[in-house]
């Protein structure tokens, strides 16, 4: 079967792969603070006893940063550069430097910051300790769990960063029953989560317990930051809804140092925002309690690909493809991505939930079948497999039945069973030159096939582009669309057929490391390309929105393309928990006030 199975990867083009990496700490100098050699900032940066103060608060877990590339700043070709630039394409060995994030940059907009201080917390009071610090002496917040975040969002130079990767406890709940509730209220099944966790560790604790939770797809993102604070989409959500939607309840320390519980009966208000209004901008969330779901018999994966052998022949396909999704995908048994790219080739990355391989075949037979019959137009080599759906996070089953699917941790002293999908290697270490998304409503499909069917040609004739039908809610069940409705989540999401996705980026390039800058001639050229291609679907999509997780950074109309109706209230809500605006972040919600 095909092994290119990813999220992202085929949206950015050949030689240009999605995102992760950046300088930050490494683990073994964090412990080294010189709190007597206070880091020299500007007029009005806290002092020596300051500092020292903020330290003994957390019990000695202030940091300070270096980076794990700063052997690289002193001789590049040297033998310790080489294998710091090697470490750095283990997306779990970047989690572990309380400096490094998952992006390096992106052209004319940002560049990853090492935070001179940070906090390294262990509880929610460790947080509430670090936001009073920053009130009080006016200096830049930042917050950091897994460091998965395209714009920049969670880094910054002269901050003082909360890293909460360590926060990772995790507890089942039989009968979870959200603080504040009426006496009687019926408790449901549900996991509790640090803010630190990262969802194969979530989705691990929910497997031994006969249970699924919506996260996300990616096995090193965390559960409780940026993905879910932002809307979270995973390969079931058209089955099980957003990661927002599935929030039950948050501990969340707010801009004036309290540790708040809130849920749909304490503070309402805040919890809708924080489930889909972006994160780090209503407070930092310490613990996350997610509806837990009885756990799927089966899932598979539909993989492989159509070639049109001529233009006229990749019309054709994509207009199938066009007339077979809404009969055929747009429900809760289908999820992840359609690629189209500008080489005449259809490209499936599919997930199946609850169906065998023969029913997942018999799906796809009518889209298939006529086109194996024209071989003279059409090489199609598109496969499927079944997998037990208990043992999808399980490594064991994939070094038995497919060990290439996933790359192990290869550091010492590693849990065995800590993993990425192989095909989500090109997400480690990419330099963005651009990102753009927009929602496509079934409607096209179903009453313009041929305006649609135009639309994704000419598009992916440009650049390579992505079709995600998980991340388009049209055909979802009823009872998760009751959920994410409760949330701030665009209103186009919910008739939409796919997020459409555009990129470029180049991986593992860092500035200022030489031999290994970005190249910026092939940056600007990719970034045309990206915005000749966006500026069609612009045309033929007008009023959808984007995902705020996945977007341009460069986004103008950035309150409506990503929240549209919902902005004001959101606004309304960040005036009143936060108004002095001290969670401060790229296009958040107040961001420009």
């Amino acid at each position: 079967m095909a092994r290119d199975f990813t999220r992202r990867q085929l949206l950015l083009g050949a030689g240009a792969v999605s995102g992760l990496a950046v300088v930050g700490a490494s683990r073994a100098d964090e412990s080294a603070v010189d709190l007597a050699r206070p880091v020299a900032r500007s007029t009005g940066w806290p002092d020596a006893d300051a500092w020292q103060d903020l330290n003994q608060r957390v019990s000695g877990r202030l940091i300070q940063p270096v980076s794990p590339l700063r052997s690289c700043s002193l001789d590049a070709s040297s033998a310790e550069c080489g294998t710091a630039l090697e470490a750095m394409k283990n997306p779990f060995f970047i989690e572990d430097q309380a400096g490094a994030t998952q992006s390096t940059g992106w052209m004319d907009a940002w560049q990853g910051a090492v935070s001179p201080y940070a906090v390294q917390a262990d509880t929610a009071e460790d947080i509430a300790a670090a936001v009073n610090f920053a009130r009080k002496h006016d200096i830049r917040l930042v917050v950091k769990g897994a460091g998965h975040d395209y714009l920049g969002r969670n880094t910054a130079p002269d901050s003082l960063l909360v890293w909460t990767h360590r926060m990772r406890n995790i507890n089942v709940h039989e009968a979870f029953v959200p603080a504040g509730t009426p006496n009687g209220t019926v408790g449901v099944t549900a996991l509790s989560v640090g803010a630190g966790t990262r969802w194969l560790e979530a989705y691990a604790a929910a497997t031994d317990a006969g249970l699924y939770v919506q996260g996300g797809g990616c096995t090193s993102v965390g559960t409780s930051g940026g993905f879910i604070q932002g809307g979270g989409f995973g390969s079931f959500s058209k089955a099980f809804g957003t990661g927002s939607g599935g929030v039950l309840e948050f501990e969340v320390v707010t801009a004036d140092g309290e540790v708040r519980v809130v849920n749909q009966h304490q503070d309402p208000d805040l919890f809708w925002a924080l489930r889909g209004g972006g994160g780090s901008t209503f407070g930092i969330v310490a613990r996350t309690t997610v509806l837990a779901h009885p756990i799927p018999n089966t899932m598979g994966l539909v993989s492989g690909t159509i070639i049109a052998k001529n233009d006229t022949a990749y019309e054709d396909v994509v207009g199938a493809v066009v007339a077979f999704y809404p009969v055929a995908l747009d429900n809760p048994s289908w999820g992840e991505q359609i690629r189209f790219r500008p080489d005449n080739t259809v490209e499936f990355a599919l997930t199946f939930l609850d169906l065998d391989r023969a029913g997942a075949e018999a799906t796809f037979a009518p889209l298939l079948e006529p086109l194996r019959a024209q071989s003279d137009r059409f090489d199609v080599d598109v496969s499927f497999m079944e997998i037990p759906f208990e043992r999808l996070w399980d490594v064991t089953w994939w070094q038995e039945n497919d060990p290439d699917f996933i790359t192990l941790d290869p550091r010492p002293n590693q849990p065995d069973n800590q993993y990425w999908w192989s095909g989500n290697q090109g997400e480690v270490a990419a330099y963005w030159f651009a990102y753009e998304s927009r929602w496509v409503p079934t409607s096209m499909l179903v009453d313009r096939p041929a305006d649609a069917t135009r639309m994704l040609v000419d598009a992916s004739k440009l650049r390579n582009l992505t079709f995600q039908i998980n991340k388009g809610l049209s055909g979802q069940s009823a009872e998760s669309r009751e959920r994410d409705r409760g949330t701030p989540l665009h209103p186009t999401a919910f008739d939409a057929a796919a997020l459409i996705l555009l990129g470029a980026a180049e991986q593992y390039v860092y500035p200022g490391v030489t031999g290994h800058e970005p190249d910026r001639a092939k940056g600007v050229r990719e970034r045309d390309e990206v915005a000749a291609a966006m500026s069609i679907l612009r045309d033929a999509l007008p009023g959808q929105g984007a995902y705020a997780n996945e977007a341009s950074y460069f986004t103008e109309d950035w309150k409506n393309e990503f929240w549209g109706p919902n902005y004001q209230r959101l606004l309304a809500i960040k005036r009143r928990v936060d108004p002095t605006n001290l969670f401060r972040v790229h296009h958040g919600v107040g961001s420009d006030e």
